[in-house]
């Protein structure tokens, strides 16, 4: 009998529902007379996502840098992060900068346009960048430098354009620049003003290459230290086209199509250590560079030098003072080397400096 009723309780329990916890309110709700109102369900809300620093669509933002290049962009995002200092819009599709693209960007310092079909920027789109330091508009279509630049820049380089015309405004104010890059647009001489380049007080580095100039650009800075004009239709040098630029270290003329160089026109430039004159018309070489104390890079190969003196490098006998020569180069030109006399190098470093032989006749 015993074993019997202990085998229905184990079976009930078997069959018997989950133990649940009863609370006071249970009670409650058990009871039909408590008068108590349905209670509403309960909805818990889902986990919110933390909203992070805005950054333009497809672009990757970094500790206040924004990349966006190679995105095939036709317009300049609009939801760039006030706080940016570097951004970087090269090799898209952008067409024109407009006037209130970059209206937030009061912190910008480095603004990379390069590789895109720019043809306009408004006029008032680079005020509002009053930190602006380096700004890189190479390889569009503009026809003129753009207007009211910001006055804190340092670096322009706007080469590979279509510009024809750099007006005396152009750079106006502009007393911070150090380095400016003009090269590869249609200038001719002509078409630069005079006083064009007068308030860039600082400007160490100017290059204005591949363009269709014809003489060395007049009122240039005397803080330049390089001054790059290759490959251009220059036919001359003047001993008025390097006055005042007593800090010129390095000239580069290659490629051009200098005949001449006057009397007292290296004297301009007591401080030049190399001088490139090479592919260019010369038939003889440059007057004055005896008398240079710094001078130690001469280029002038591919010209149509026909004979070379014993003086024209170095001053009589050897003068300490003078800077010795770590590179000269003749080659490529009509002169017969087994005449030239070897104390015509005496103030060369090393014999290795000097390139002669392997002329052909064009």
């Amino acid at each position: 009998m015993r074993s019997a009723c202990l085998s229905l309780l184990l079976v009930t329990a078997c069959w018997a529902l989950p133990f649940r916890q009863s609370g006071f309110l249970d009670f409650m709700m058990d009871d039909v007379g408590s008068g108590l109102p349905d209670l509403p369900d309960v909805v818990m809300p889902g986990p919110v996502a933390p909203v992070g620093p805005k950054c333009p669509f497809r672009c990757q933002c970094h500790l206040r840098v924004v990349q966006c290049s190679d995105l095939g962009l036709k317009t300049v995002p609009g939801d760039i992060p006030d706080d940016t200092t570097l951004l970087d819009l090269q090799n898209n599709k952008i067409t024109e900068i407009k006037e209130n693209d970059f209206k937030n960007l009061k912190g910008l310092h480095a603004l990379i346009l390069v590789n895109n079909k720019i043809t306009i920027i408004h006029a008032k789109a680079l005020s509002p960048l009053t930190k602006l330091q380096r700004l890189y508009l190479s390889k569009n279509m503009l026809k003129d430098v753009p207007a009211n630049m910001p006055k804190s820049l340092q670096e322009l380089r706007i080469h590979e354009n279509e510009i024809t015309k750099i007006k005396k405004a152009s750079f106006q104010g502009m007393s911070h620049v150090i380095v400016m890059e003009l090269g590869s647009n249609p200038l001719k001489s002509a078409g630069i003003e005079g006083g064009a380049f007068a308030d860039l007080k600082r400007v160490s580095y100017i290059r204005i290459a591949d363009t269709n100039i014809t003489e060395i650009p007049k009122g240039l800075p005397s803080s330049l230290s390089e001054l790059h004009l290759d490959s251009n239709k220059i036919t001359k040098l003047t001993a008025d086209s390097l006055k005042g630029l007593k800090n010129l270290a390095k000239l580069g003329l290659s490629y051009n199509e200098i005949s001449s160089v006057d009397n007292g026109t290296l004297a301009n430039v007591p401080h030049l250590r190399e001088l490139h004159l090479d592919n260019n018309a010369l038939t003889s070489v440059p007057p004055g560079l005896p008398d240079h104390k710094y001078i130690q890079v001469v280029y002038l190969h591919v010209n149509k030098i026909a004979a070379v003196g014993t003086e024209d490098f170095c001053p009589p006998g050897f003068n300490t003072k003078k800077a010795m020569y770590s590179g000269i180069s003749l080659f490529s030109n009509p002169v017969p080397y087994w005449e030239v006399q070897p104390i015509t190098f005496r103030c060369v470093f090393d014999r290795s400096a000097i390139q002669l032989g392997n002329y052909r006749k064009k």
